[in-house]
């Protein structure tokens, strides 16, 4: 696509605070590294998915949550069902490909205790899904039109998924919720702007 219009809403690329840097933009969008970033990000929704489900089951007795955990899930299998699409239509197969730090570096800022630990897991959500959204506009302009189309179609989606999270957190903070937010982004914009090993959809730039 040679349309670079795409963008993120300004509330969201103020929540991440630091932006992709173009070296993985670069790396992304490089036609050799589409097979791998379509395996890795239909292993993202599958994630996020499964992330939210098991906050479902856990977390059974807050209907306001199960309710919006419930439509994202759904909404995140859809997103995994079209990426698998797209990977048939270009005759990628699936591979088993290991995951970045990311999410796991993420996961280790989270605390044990309730409320603690829900509301941790809720603003990491945010931060994956805003991540997500920014890196489908970097993306989407050096793209060809039909996954072009789909990735700003995604932009919408993954939004508005970043807006549940927050809600949701900040329905269940009870201290100075932004003091948290903003340790977690500490991590979280280490982890997508430092350089890594490994090429991936929330990767660093590679090393």
């Amino acid at each position: 696509m040679d349309d670079g219009t795409v963008g993120i809403p300004a509330e969201l690329a103020v929540f991440l605070g630091a932006s992709t840097p173009e070296t993985w933009v670069d790396a992304a969008a490089d036609p050799a590294a589409l097979p791998l970033m379509l395996v890795d990000h239909a292993n993202c929704e599958k994630k996020a998915a499964s992330t939210a489900l098991a906050m479902l089951f856990r977390y059974e007795e807050h209907e306001e949550l199960t309710e919006r955990l419930s439509r994202l899930a759904r909404e995140e299998l859809r997103h995994f069902e079209q990426v698998r699409r797209h990977m048939r239509l270009r005759g990628i197969e699936w591979r088993r490909v290991p995951a970045s730090r990311y999410a796991s570096g993420l996961a280790e800022v989270v605390r044990q205790r309730e409320p603690g630990r829900l509301i941790d897991r809720l603003i990491v959500g945010a931060f994956i899904e805003a991540r997500s959204c920014e890196r489908f506009a970097l993306i989407t302009p050096r793209l060809d039109d039909d996954l072009g189309r789909f990735y700003a179609g995604l932009l919408a989606s993954e939004a508005r998924h970043f807006q549940h999270y927050l809600e949701l957190a900040r329905g269940f903070a009870e201290d100075d919720l932004e003091a948290r937010i903003a340790d977690i982004r500490a991590v979280e914009n280490r982890l997508a702007t430092e350089p890594d090993q490994e090429l991936r959809f929330h990767s660093g730039p590679p090393a």
